[in-house]
Order: structure tokens, then C-alpha cells, then sequence
């Protein structure tokens, strides 16, 4: 068993098939991750997978994959609430340096999140599971270059979007476009944590 903390654990028999994905792309990687309580369904055994994920929701899914102990109390965003669902995972995830909010104080939990926003963070996640010093050296804009659109990607983003390429847990949405603005959806995210938790070895 491999983790990046010290606790007590135990093992839990958790096999799950959500009804809707067993013709998707993602199949695999959605059930993977269901089983391993990662990421959950709508109900009823479903899903969704090609809905658009939150902030919120996104930050709670890097949290349980990386198996962080929640921490309680208030958060350091304006409108994060110590009543909202997510607002233990939001605190954790922010006193691990994964998210950061906007220049406002506001860190938008119900907005869905960007693939660049996306990405962002699994690099971050990427130098605690220490797959980031693995990686050699390489200009970002080398691994950038075959994607038409990468210019469209903010300044900030680029060095976190060439992480994600080079390390193999982030593909384009095709071999020229890397849609580093549009949403990323519930099934995108089941695979790339499932890459990121694999690549790192910690499953």
C-alpha cells in the first residue's frame, strides 16, 4: 500500500459499474475510480460521464485520490462556507498548495472548471507524489508546439499544461487541439487521476 501520509487504514471491498458507461471510452478508468471511492455517481448507478465538473467538485476528487486527511474549519475563500459539502476538501486542498483562488478572494466552487484550470492542479499534485522530479527537463513550448491552439492557453497555465503532456496523464482532444479553455467533463477527470495516480504509483 503506498500514501503520502501516516494514519490508520483499512482495506475496503468496493466494486462498482456505473450503467452508463459501459459503452464509453472512459469505462475503464470511471469504474477504477468508483471502486476506489475517488470519484461517485449521480445515483441510481449512473454517472454522467460527459457533464461538466466543478471547482468544487474537482477539488474533492484530487483530495480523496491523493488520499488527504480533510481538515476542518473556516475556509480561506469568501465564498466558501464552513456549512458547504465541500468546504472541508477546499480547505485541505488549499493547505497542500493545489488550488489557489481568484485576485477577488473568491475561489467559484459552483463554476465548472477549464481544462487549464484542470491541469493546474494535477501538476501541482504531480510535485507532491514527488512524478514531477522524475521527469527530465523539457521547454514547455517543445511540448506545446503540435497543438494549433496552445497559444489560446494562459500565460499561467502553459508550464502546468507541458507537465501533464510530458508525464502522459493528459492527452489533447485531439492530436492538433489541446481545448485548454473549454470544460473538462466527469469522464475526462476519471482518467486523468486514474493516470496520475498510476503514473505516480500510488495504485
Amino acid at each position: 500500500m503506498n500514501s503520502l501520509t501516516n494514519s490508520t487504514y483499512s482495506i475496503v471491498w468496493h466494486p462498482l459499474a456505473f450503467t452508463d458507461v459501459a459503452q464509453h471510452w472512459a469505462k475503464d478508468a470511471v469504474n477504477d475510480m468508483g471502486s476506489r471511492m475517488v470519484i461517485s455517481g449521480i445515483g441510481n448507478d449512473m454517472f454522467n460521464p460527459d457533464q461538466d465538473i466543478t471547482r468544487a467538485e474537482f477539488a474533492a476528487i484530487m483530495v480523496r485520490g491523493l488520499g488527504l486527511k480533510l481538515e476542518d474549519g473556516s475556509s480561506s475563500f469568501a465564498d466558501v462556507k464552513t456549512t458547504d459539502w465541500f468546504n472541508s476538501a477546499i480547505k485541505t486542498a488549499y493547505g497542500y498548495q493545489l488550488i489557489s483562488g481568484f485576485e477577488d478572494g473568491s475561489f467559484r466552487p459552483m463554476d465548472k472548471i477549464t481544462r487549464e484550470q484542470a491541469m493546474t492542479i494535477i501538476a501541482k499534485a504531480m510535485k507532491i507524489t514527488a512524478l514531477k522530479a522524475s521527469l527530465p527537463a523539457k521547454a514547455a513550448a517543445e511540448l506545446l508546439n503540435p497543438f494549433t491552439d496552445a497559444s489560446h492557453a494562459s500565460e499561467w497555465a502553459k508550464n502546468s499544461l507541458a507537465d501533464c503532456l510530458q508525464a502522459g496523464i493528459v492527452t489533447g482532444r485531439s492530436s492538433t487541439q489541446l481545448a485548454p479553455k473549454a470544460y473538462i467533463s466527469r469522464a475526462e477527470v476519471a482518467a486523468i487521476v486514474q493516470r496520475l495516480l498510476q503514473k505516480s504509483k500510488l495504485i
